[in-house]
């Protein structure tokens, strides 16, 4: 995924509010920059770290730039949440997951379950396919990408959910997408949502199948890499807690 118009240097000055951050651009002014990241962006959103802004093309558009990147201590990392459907979409459509390759019909955003959206239905020969994407971005120690990076209750309802499909015969996915280069697995951060790793270990037991993917970040594009290990080290927490 290649950014439309070039990324605009600064660096950081604040984040508030979650979702909005004071930046100096290398050109000396400061800009108030929408931040598009729901999490806590734990050891991401530190005063005076290096961060690239998308410029707003819409010029009606009340915030004149995004937050796209961070200059984190591994390299860059994509922060841009929304990013992360466009990136498996763009993959999806050209076979880059060899997990998901051979599917027909590829839709997104489709009610399902409890009244929510499924972030794509792949249709093809066969049963269905429920995919669901959640981005990455939390690094804390050693080479393994967290999540999630604070409490996230839907994130446990969509867990549920896709163990339904899952339970009814139906494909049911969830794929991490680290939007960073710096890992080589994945695990998840039991200590930070204990109730999102109990409502993770019902999912695996139900049949939910995980995908970990990392991303090769840069100032002008974002693309899926290599698939990451999931490492399972909270199985007693799991159980506790369900």
């Amino acid at each position: 995924m290649k950014f439309p118009d070039p990324l605009l240097r600064g660096r950081l000055r604040r984040r508030y509010k979650r979702f909005l951050s004071d930046v100096r651009l290398d050109g000396g002014e400061e800009v108030v920059a929408h931040c598009p990241n729901p999490g806590s962006m734990m050891g991401l959103a530190e005063p005076d770290m290096a961060v690239w802004l998308a410029p707003a093309r819409n010029p009606e558009r009340k915030l004149r730039y995004s937050w796209e990147l961070v200059q984190a201590t591994g390299g860059l990392v994509g922060i841009n949440t929304g990013r992360a459907n466009g990136l498996v979409a763009e993959a999806l459509a050209v076979d880059r997951i060899p997990e998901l390759a051979g599917q027909g019909e590829i839709r997104r955003e489709v009610r399902y379950g409890r009244n929510i959206r499924i972030d794509f239905l792949l249709s093809g020969p066969g049963r269905s396919c429920y995919l669901e994407v959640k981005s990455v971005t939390l690094k804390r120690a050693g080479t393994a990408a967290e999540f999630p990076d604070s409490v996230t209750a839907r994130g446990a309802k969509h867990l549920d959910e896709l163990g339904q499909m899952a339970q009814a015969g139906d494909r049911a996915v969830l794929l991490f997408l680290v939007q960073r280069a710096d890992c080589d697995h994945v695990k998840v951060a039991a200590d930070l949502d204990p109730a999102y790793a109990a409502a993770l270990g019902r999912a695996l037991a139900l049949g939910v199948e995980i995908l970990c993917y990392a991303c090769k970040v840069a100032t002008d594009e974002i693309v899926l890499d290599q698939r990451l290990e999931l490492r399972l080290q909270n199985r007693e927490l799991w159980k506790t807690q369900a």
